[in-house]
Order: structure tokens, then sequence, then C-alpha cells
């Protein structure tokens, strides 16, 4: 490795020390720390003891030297200090460009870092985001969407279903959240999707008699799964989800995707409750404990 490569490197863990700690908090997800993703990535070994900055500069060495998926590490590490960061000090576009910078002076350019997707969806350092201050949701156009579900119960089958992915795309679209609606990719189709801040979710949407079991958890998390690192998906079932069918889902995996029932969407469609907040706390939850589904009167029991 040349000298210069060298500093590249030091000026890459410097730059990159910030997005995550350098040891799991006790009571979170281990997967948010260098060293769990390192862990993940089967790279575990090259995180030594010691200080935060050595052992990342040793580990974005090791992984560079021994040509062992370095551009992997790179994405991981962004993907997961976005979400560590997002409540507090949201990862900014020009740390990324900064990054993206640095990282051609060790011979790399990734192109998901470069996408203007992403980037775009990234917030300016010292620029407030539009979406950080957004009204709050009229009362009188909840009330009416309220309504309009409650009438939806009346449709049957296909019909019902696709009206459920219309409300919530109004729904999506009050708290300006950029919703698309449903779309067909290639084997799949999606019922649709929208920017929350800095994530793009994927939206899975279903009104059914029976609460969603394992099956729909698992097909709908592989969709997800297949598409960029900052995707996550949302799954909105009106009948709820089976204990067993999310017992099921969280053994041995890791979930990309949160879930949403009918008893959410009423508190949300009351007004006792913010639907983006509803879903940021629910992504949090999910990242510390890796569970698919916490109900809102578990995130707001001093609200509801």
């Amino acid at each position: 490795m040349s000298l210069a490569q060298k500093a590249a490197l030091d000026d890459l863990a410097q730059h990159l020390y910030d997005f995550l700690p350098g040891k799991p908090h006790p009571y979170a997800d281990s997967r948010m720390s260098f060293p769990g993703v390192a862990q993940e990535l089967g790279l575990g070994e090259l995180w030594p003891s010691g200080s935060k900055q050595p052992a990342l500069r040793h580990l974005l060495g090791a992984t560079l030297d021994g040509k062992r998926g370095f551009p992997t590490l790179i994405v991981k590490i962004v993907e997961r200090g976005i979400t560590y960061r997002k409540t507090k000090s949201p990862v900014t576009r020009e740390e990324i460009e900064g990054l993206n910078a640095i990282l051609t002076r060790v011979g790399y350019k990734i192109p998901e870092l470069h996408e203007p997707a992403f980037l775009d969806r990234l917030p300016r350092a010292g620029k407030p985001r539009p979406e950080d201050a957004r009204a709050p949701a009229d009362a009188k156009t909840l009330a009416g969407l309220q309504d309009r579900l409650l009438k939806l119960g009346a449709l049957k089958g296909q019909e019902r279903g696709y009206a459920f992915e219309g409300f919530l795309t109004e729904l999506f679209e009050l708290y300006k959240l950029a919703p698309r609606g449903s779309f067909r990719l290639i084997g799949e189709q999606i019922d649709g999707s929208f920017h929350l801040k800095n994530e793009s979710y994927l939206l899975e949407a279903k009104w059914q008699d029976a609460p969603i079991g394992q099956t729909d958890l698992l097909v709908f998390n592989g969709k997800v799964e297949g598409k960029a690192q900052w995707s996550r998906g949302l799954f909105v079932s009106y009948s709820g989800f089976s204990d067993e069918g999310l017992q099921a889902f969280a053994q041995g995996r890791r979930t990309d995707i949160i879930c949403m029932d009918g008893l959410d969407l009423s508190h949300i469609l009351s007004g006792r409750i913010d639907f983006v907040e509803a879903v940021e706390r629910k992504a949090r939850r999910a990242a510390e404990t890796n569970k698919a589904f916490v109900p809102v009167r578990a995130l707001f029991s001093s609200v509801i």
C-alpha cells in the first residue's frame, strides 16, 4: 500500500469515526456498532480490542489489503450510521460526499453512495429538512380518512384491498411523504412506497379476515432485502399479525420491515399519535429488539 493510500485510510477512519460506536450498547442491537458490522460481514477477527480509532483503522486497512468486501463494509457502515444517528445528528449529504472523495483516494467509487436519489434524501449540513418543519396533520382531514376507512369494511375481497392501498396513499400524502402507488417489477408486485426523511419505505398492504402469518412476512421481508441497502418496508395489515407468525418470523433472521395494524391506524387517525413519529418509533424499536411489530399503544403509553 502506498503512502498516499495509507494517509487516505487514516482520513477515512477519522471521517467514519462518528458514524457508529466502538462498542455496542448493552441494551441495544449489537449490529449498531463497528464491531457488530464487522461480525455480521464475517470480519469479526479484523476488529481488535483497544481504542476505537486504531481499531477502525485496522478494520478498514485489513479489509482493503485483503480485498475482503471493502465496498460492502463501507456501505454497511453508512447504512447502520444513518439509522444510528437518525434522531440526534443525522448523516448529511456533505458527509457522504466527503466520504466519496476519500474513497477515490484508495481507488474506489461505490455506485450506491453516488446515486442521486440517495444523496437527495440526505439532509444538508446546517439546513433543516422540510419534513422536520412540517405542520401537524389537519384534524378535519384525519377525521375524513377515519370515516373512509370504516366504510372500506363494507367492501369485499380484491376491491377492498385496492381501496385500502389508495387510502394509505392518501394518508402518506397528508404527511407529505411523496408516496408512489402500486407498481410491478420483474416477478413481484409492490403495493407502493414513500420517503420518510432519509429512508425509503416499500409498502405491503393487506386487509383480509385472518391475521397475517409467517409466510407473508417472509415474502415481504425478502422483497425489501433485495432492494438498496437503505430500503425498509412497512407492512400494514388491518387484521393484524398472528403471534405465532411473528415469533416464527423473528427466529434466526434480522427484520428489514416494521408492521402496523388496524388499531395502530385508529390511534393515528384519532389525532393522538403522529404517523411519522409512530413509524420512527417502530423502526427504532425494531433496530433495538429485532421485533417487526410493536403496537403503538406500547410505544406511546403516556398518550394512549
